[in-house]
């Protein structure tokens, strides 16, 4: 168990799948109850939870939506009483074409994306403040530092997380608050493997084992390789760490 996590209450987002599933469980592990917040069911991620002798509930919400935040927030505090813990996973990210990118579809990635991210941690900070402790880790991405195309509103979605991360890491410190961001690689999540692959790969088993052979590490990257990142960044131990960005990508990019 990472220290200081004993009965902590984790709001993590994204939760029905992939990432937020694994860092459902991994912090069930540790022993946290979990709000386990996604558009989609998240009911399978409670069982895991569960599983793991902890307290969970699902709940459905639109991170891009203020009033669906809101009465997830509400949720939440009727359950548990409080959010001790944020974990911003929640994100989309679609290949668009830049020459026909249009403002709509560059607002429903960054509202996703960003807003989701400063909607949900400003839903749970006054109460972290008012008790002296919090952990808000948010998912950036690897892509800030590498040559894509067809990202263009994701990169800046992602970007934008980076710069939250660190603006609200000074905002926060004097109250015990920490604020981190974490930057994945391209990870074998139902989202990655749902999409198309990028133009010159056959298919996403070869874009992923592509990026592989650019990583240190040379394999492909599964969730459960960013849930001890997770588990330290939220713990008693990080408690001196805070406006960071981590890469765990298996080496591909370096900071």
């Amino acid at each position: 168990m990472a220290k200081g996590h004993k009965d902590k209450v984790a709001v993590i987002t994204g939760a029905a799948n992939g990432l937020g599933q694994a860092f459902a469980k991994r912090l069930a592990e540790d022993g946290v109850d979990i709000a386990c917040v996604d558009i989609a069911d998240a009911a399978p991620t409670v069982k895991l939870v569960e599983a793991a002798g902890r307290k969970a509930i699902a709940v459905k919400c639109d991170v891009s939506s203020e009033d669906s935040v809101t009465a997830m927030a509400a949720k939440v505090q009727d359950t548990f009483g409080r959010a001790d813990i944020v974990i911003n996973t929640a994100g989309i990210f679609p290949q668009t074409n830049l020459d026909t990118l249009s403002f709509a579809e560059w607002k429903r990635i960054l509202g996703v994306n960003l807003d989701g991210t400063f909607l949900v941690s400003m839903a749970f900070i006054p109460g972290m403040k008012q008790r002296g402790w919090g952990r808000i880790v948010s998912m950036s991405s690897s892509t800030l530092g590498s040559v894509v195309t067809g990202f263009v509103p994701y990169v800046s979605s992602k970007a934008g997380i980076v710069g939250f991360t660190r603006a609200m890491a000074s905002e926060l410190g004097p109250f015990g608050i920490t604020v981190n961001a974490i930057q994945p690689g391209l990870t074998r999540t139902p989202g990655a493997t749902g999409r198309p692959p990028r133009a010159g790969f056959a298919t996403m088993d070869d874009e992923f084992n592509a990026v592989a052979q650019l990583q240190a590490i040379k394999r492909i990257e599964e969730p459960d390789d960013l849930t001890g990142a997770v588990s330290f960044l939220t713990s008693d131990d990080a408690a001196f760490i805070t406006g960071q960005t981590l890469n765990v990508d298996g080496g591909r990019v370096r900071s």
